[in-house]
């Protein structure tokens, strides 16, 4: 399989969100907003890319017996790591984002991710199906931030962090809380997820 392919897989074929439904609890947590969604998604795929890199270099020097510890403390050395780099340089979304930063050490995306692929296949092909996995998911959080942003608020990638005032699509007045709380993440998830397996996988 050629590396676009497989990065195109993990958009699209295995999306982790709209089709394989994994990591359903940042998914729901953090898309309040599009900006939200967005770091969760970049914070997560920097941890599948280089966890799927390691792991597929050392997957021959882990036995066999200890293989799913030995991933957990991979995974775990590079969310503590991006935890400090985010601390300390992005400290807005940091805090907004808050537990759900460690618990990308528990996220499904990534340990499945390490053992059906990066343990069985070359460093290349794994870093791009971390890649691919990634953007999908990142794609699918901002999608489902900003619709849920859209039809709570009326605006859309405002981020007081970064100084974005926003596109306002609605007056000022305008707003249906439902959708920035948690049963609005259920009903726009639903949604998004009947329509991405109606027009994108066509089943």
């Amino acid at each position: 399989m050629s590396k676009f392919k497989i990065i195109l897989n993990g958009i699209v074929k295995e999306n982790p969100t709209f089709v394989l439904l994994l990591g359903m609890c940042p998914t729901l947590g953090t898309t309040s907003s599009a900006i939200n969604g967005l770091a969760m998604g970049l914070a997560t795929m920097f941890v599948l890319m280089l966890s799927n890199l390691i792991i597929s270099c050392l997957k021959n020097l882990i036995p066999d017996m200890v293989r799913i510890p030995s991933y957990i403390i991979i995974i775990a050395s590079l969310v503590t790591m991006l935890q400090m780099l985010m601390q300390a340089y992005l400290p807005g979304i940091y805090t907004t984002l808050g537990l759900f930063i460690p618990l990308i050490v528990v996220n499904c995306i990534i340990l499945g991710r390490a053992e059906a692929f990066a343990a069985k296949n070359s460093p290349l092909d794994s870093l791009c199906d971390g890649m691919g996995i990634g953007i999908g998911f990142s794609l699918a959080l901002t999608l489902l931030g900003a619709v849920r942003e859209i039809l709570g608020t009326g605006v859309v990638f405002r981020s007081e962090d970064f100084g974005m005032s926003g596109i306002t699509l609605q007056g000022e007045n305008y707003g249906m809380l439902m959708f920035v709380l948690a049963p609005g993440a259920f009903l726009a998830l639903g949604y998004l997820i009947a329509l991405f397996n109606k027009f994108v996988i066509k089943k």
